[in-house]
């Protein structure tokens, strides 16, 4: 019996031990490690507190929107991540639309987008190039070890290759939507970076200048270059560690040029700010509406597929396209739930939809609405 004992003390010891590495080797990670961002001064939360959306050291949504799951919630959610979920992933190389960089060069006037997956875009419009949310990366993740990887590896165009860029407009500091290796190697080839408040300090702390970062709040107007640029509302939150959940703003984007008006979802669920841009800055030609990485226990913070139909019909949208879907599992749905049930709804309902390849032209002058149903 005391020999049983000893044992288990020396393993209960070992344990112990073995916690303890790896909880000092995770703190020390997210010290070093520069993918977390930077920090914010007395200064900069000063700033914050003015934006009308910023209590108790946190920013705020516009109406409620709970996110605390229960213990029961919570351990259910964790044990579904660890069992997996039967078709989280294609079981097949997704169609991959390679795109040249010259023929970007030659033909910038034309607008276009180009989708590379999730929630990333190359936008050429107004002989303008601007990248919105460019996670090019392999996982949205601070470590590719801990992270889900890309279906595809392969993107449209190799981020090396990209033609210069005149802006990045990003929507929230979350990893699949603002990749630290991305801008790494962006930045040496970016003029401008239009972000929401507090996410400059993330920027600064990789190198980007000062000047070079324009912070928005929500309802913040501005012009470049002849495209006027609004930061608006979403339902969402933001953070990149264990401590500073909602630190940064986040939101969507309309992008309005000389002939198209554009609205860009990022991250939200479902709620009245769809109708109040639409009623401010639409009718919209084109959005790129968030589907995808949806679940019951965080509905208020992203939409199912069905509402993301409803969100465009409030924005007074033309054609929509959904978005954070096909590249990463990120939920314990299955990769192609979303794109299923949301071209059902839009039939229904009577929305026009466009489903391209990853890499495939969007010609905003002349929008192909055939369905295209490469996901089969």
């Amino acid at each position: 019996m005391n020999r049983m004992k000893k044992i288990l003390k020396l393993i209960v010891k070992i344990f112990g031990v073995i916690v303890g590495l790896v909880l000092i080797i995770t703190l020390a990670f997210m010290k070093i490690s520069p993918q977390f961002g930077g920090k914010h001064t007395k200064e900069d939360i000063k700033r914050y507190e003015k934006s009308g959306h910023y209590e108790d050291g946190k920013f705020q949504n516009l109406i409620p929107t709970p996110m605390d799951m229960n213990f029961r919630n919570t351990i259910s959610v964790i044990k579904d991540f660890i069992i997996g979920v039967p078709g989280k992933a294609p079981d097949f190389d997704l169609p991959i639309v390679q795109m040249d960089s010259i023929y970007l060069v030659e033909t910038k006037n034309i607008d276009r987008l180009i989708w590379f997956g999730h929630s990333a875009f190359l936008l050429q419009l107004d002989g303008k190039n601007i990248l919105i949310d460019p996670m090019l990366g392999e996982s949205p993740a601070p470590h590719p070890l801990i992270g889900t990887k890309r279906f595809n590896l392969k993107l449209p165009i190799n981020i090396e290759q990209l033609p210069k860029i005149d802006a990045i407009i990003i929507s929230h500091d979350h990893y699949d939507h603002l990749d630290y290796e991305s801008i790494k190697i962006l930045k040496e080839k970016t003029d401008t970076f239009f972000v929401p408040l507090g996410v400059g300090v993330h920027l600064e702390s990789w190198g980007i200048d000062k000047q070079d970062i324009k912070e928005h709040n929500w309802w913040d107007e501005t012009e470049f270059y002849g495209i006027k640029l609004v930061f608006t509302p979403s339902r969402h939150f933001s953070g990149r560690g264990l401590r500073n959940n909602s630190s940064t703003l986040w939101g969507s984007w309309v992008i309005k040029g000389t002939a198209k008006n554009i609205f860009f979802s990022g991250d939200s669920g479902f709620g009245p700010h769809f109708k109040d841009i639409g009623e401010t800055y639409g009718p919209f030609d084109f959005a790129m509406m968030e589907c995808g990485q949806y679940n019951e226990t965080w509905a208020n913070i992203h939409m199912t597929p069905e509402e993301t139909v409803l969100a465009s019909i409030a924005l007074k949208t033309e054609v929509m396209m959904p978005i954070h879907w096909g590249s990463f599992a990120l939920a314990l749905h299955t990769w192609d739930d979303p794109v299923l049930r949301v071209t059902k709804k839009a039939k229904e309902l009577e929305q026009s939809i466009i489903t391209p390849k990853i890499g495939e032209e969007i010609l905003l002058d002349k929008i192909d609405l055939s369905l295209n149903v490469w996901w089969k």
